[in-house]
């Protein structure tokens, strides 16, 4: 019994226990929420190894690439590319809405103000300085600050590549920690059957699939919208600008899927994402450990499209009438106040603010949309999740394609985790 456990493929224990999770929740209900340390648990897990593992594997990966200049060219061609994938998100999300009209006849009434604290103000270019530069880089990974973090490891391992020989010994060992954290990692995956099924449980038992009754077209938009994005926009790079089979690379990401969607958290989810792209893609280490823990920050595909949805269910429901320099602004300020946006659940209601803004929508009419939206927010989290998740391994696929860092007889192959 136990062998055959350990035989089956992780991601199949992982989608069995999301659907027993779905079945436990809706019969227990509310006593669901006993079983949710275990969810919590698997959670902590997954993040007590995220730092040490973004900071060593990045680390490794720039030593390997041996020439300064590779580092800038990944750079480019990975901001470049998630920044484009994003902007094409974000159009997605508006046509759809633009179709769909989800906010047509909503009353707003009932929402309370209550998550008024949610929100904050636009990015400013001293924020994100201060966002992405540590002025202590040991507060930075004990406060778990990503794009600090990822800036750090980036000049911590340029300064090594350029140090050579001297540098030799200290390389050695950032690249045994980044194996021993791999290992670790693998490890705290196998609990991941236990953590999904408590997370989803205990999600189902408190909310239940009737909470999204009263917003089901812009469920529909934001699902809609995830679907083709993930489907179309990721298969036409795969089929086209790749030369790589789709099929194979959607049956390769499952995993992280699956996990992306119980966790609803991009950075929660980065350890069995950078082991399915090694393991199941073929990305091989100075790509996957230099574009992933960059991804999981800076890419937000899922949240272009439901901010931008959000941004036009607002206006339909508060009757603004929009043009089309109302719709290039929502588009920019989305894409631009997405990097840096935290990897955690709900993170996407903190972008309110800013966008609706620009088509003048007050603090208070934001703080009523986040309160009507809140109550339903975490399964449109989680099918977002997904498709930051597929955005990141899609993104990471094409830089290792044209580094020539991918092995695609492995990619080929079938998934191995």
């Amino acid at each position: 019994m136990l062998k055959a456990w350990f035989d089956t493929a992780l991601w199949k224990r992982v989608l069995l226990a999301l659907i027993l999770g779905v079945i436990a929740g809706s019969l227990w209900g509310e006593g669901a929420t006993a079983i949710s340390w275990l969810g919590d648990m698997f959670i902590r897990l997954i993040r007590m190894v995220i730092v040490p593992l973004v900071f060593l594997t990045l680390v490794s990966g720039v030593i390997a690439m041996g020439d300064p200049k590779r580092l800038g060219s990944i750079g480019i061609k990975t901001i470049m590319l998630y920044m484009g994938t994003t902007a094409v998100a974000i159009v997605i999300g508006l046509v759809l809405a633009t179709l769909i009209q989800p906010g047509v006849g909503v009353d707003l009434a009932a929402a309370g103000t209550e998550s008024k604290a949610l929100v904050r103000q636009a990015m400013t270019l001293d924020g994100f300085i201060e966002m992405l530069i540590p002025k202590n880089p040991v507060k930075a990974m004990v406060d778990a600050k990503m794009l600090q973090i990822i800036f750090f490891g980036v000049m911590f391992g340029a300064a090594l590549m350029m140090t050579k020989e001297d540098g030799k010994p200290v390389a050695n060992v950032i690249e045994a920690g980044s194996e021993v954290m791999l290992k670790m990692t693998h490890m705290v995956m196998e609990m991941a059957p236990f953590g999904v099924f408590a997370l989803i449980a205990t999600t189902a038992g408190t909310q239940g699939a009737s909470a999204l009754l009263d917003v089901v077209p812009l469920v529909v938009t934001v699902v809609g919208g995830c679907i083709i994005h993930v489907l179309v926009t990721h298969g036409i790079i795969m089929k086209f600008l790749l030369g790589l089979p789709p099929v194979r690379f959607f049956k390769d990401i499952i995993e992280p899927q699956l996990v992306a969607f119980s966790t609803s958290s991009s950075s929660a989810t980065l350890p069995v994402t950078m082991a399915t792209a090694e393991d199941n893609l073929g990305i091989k280490a100075p790509v996957a450990s230099s574009v992933l823990p960059l991804g999981s920050t800076i890419n937000m595909d899922g949240t272009g499209i439901y901010v931008g949805a959000v941004a036009i269910f607002a206006a339909q429901a508060l009757g603004i009438d929009l043009s089309l320099i109302d719709y290039l602004l929502i588009a920019a300020s989305t894409t631009l106040v997405s990097i840096g946006t935290a990897a955690v659940p709900s993170a996407s209601l903190f972008l309110l603010t800013a966008v609706l803004s620009v088509i003048g929508v007050s603090g208070e009419q934001t703080a009523i949309i986040v309160g009507f939206l809140f109550a339903f927010d975490r399964p449109l989290d989680m099918c977002r999740t997904v498709v930051n998740v597929t955005g990141d391994l899609s993104v990471a696929t094409a830089v290792a394609k044209w580094e020539d860092e991918i092995d695609e007889d492995v990619f080929r192959d079938d998934p191995k985790v």
